[in-house]
């Protein structure tokens, strides 16, 4: 509860910081992105001695084959080209899929809480999680 509650605290902060020179398009997914990555640096934070096979790093290993590497010198730039272009494949799903895809990568859902949340079988997601991971890579290219 104190990690969520600092979590909270932290975004508000870093949104007051951020919003006097830069407006944010989109006020809800704005303060969601920011929320999302101090979740991540806490998680990351606290977990950092344990080194154990953990539902972070197995979600980031999923995706490891279809995001490009962020190695070179203008990995910024290409960063920020890549997330505009994850968008757009996004926008291009069928609504289901891009559910599905969201609830996994996004929100770090189980497969098991996916697949009943949607009413299919856990078979299913993995089989469309793997299509679309798939498809991802493909459009990347």
């Amino acid at each position: 509860m104190q990690d969520a509650e600092e979590c909270v605290n932290d975004t508000y902060f870093k949104a007051w910081e951020i919003i006097p020179p830069k407006r944010p398009t989109f006020f809800k997914g704005f303060l969601a992105k920011i929320t999302r990555n101090c979740s991540l640096d806490k998680y990351r934070a606290n977990n950092a001695k344990k080194r154990s096979s953990d539902q972070v790093d197995l979600l980031l290993s999923e995706l490891a084959e279809a995001l490009p590497s962020a190695a070179d010198v203008h990995a910024s730039y290409e960063n920020n080209l890549t997330a505009v272009e994850i968008n757009n494949f996004l926008r291009s799903l069928p609504q289901e899929v891009r559910f599905v895809f969201m609830r996994r990568y996004w929100y770090a859902d189980s497969v098991s809480t996916i697949a009943k949340g949607c009413r299919m079988s856990e078979s299913k997601v993995k089989s469309m999680l793997f299509r679309t991971r798939r498809k991802l890579k493909i459009y990347l290219e």
